[in-house]
């Protein structure tokens, strides 16, 4: 469901990040690189509601803080990779047995289809 969406989508605009006290061009700067740094992370078959989760909470976490104007911007992405692999594991993509579960249904439709 990924490639139902773009990085583009969430990106922020100068405008969209409020008031920042002048630095509203940097603070939009540095979360569209941390969400360019975490599109990646995202598995392809992510469903658009938790993508759409994923990057809000992040925007929920660092908006209003100062930490977005004063820290290194490395230490920025690298706590939101971290963070976005966390909430990947939590309320992600589904696991490998759920796929194989969902496989062994369609069989089984299919095999009953057969008789």
């Amino acid at each position: 469901m990924k490639d139902w969406l773009s990085v583009q989508d969430y990106l922020y605009d100068v405008r969209d990040v409020g008031d920042w006290e002048g630095e509203e061009e940097l603070v939009a700067d540095r979360i569209n690189t941390i969400y360019h740094a975490i599109w990646p992370l995202i598995p392809d078959e992510a469903d658009v509601a938790l993508i759409d989760r994923l990057m809000r909470d992040v925007w929920d976490q660092l908006r209003g803080s100062e930490v977005m104007v004063e820290a290194d911007e490395d230490e920025l992405v690298d706590w939101a990779v971290n963070h976005s692999r966390q909430f990947i594991e939590q309320y992600g993509a589904p696991s490998d047995d759920e796929d194989e579960d969902e496989d062994d249904d369609a069989e089984d439709v299919i095999d009953e289809e057969e008789y």
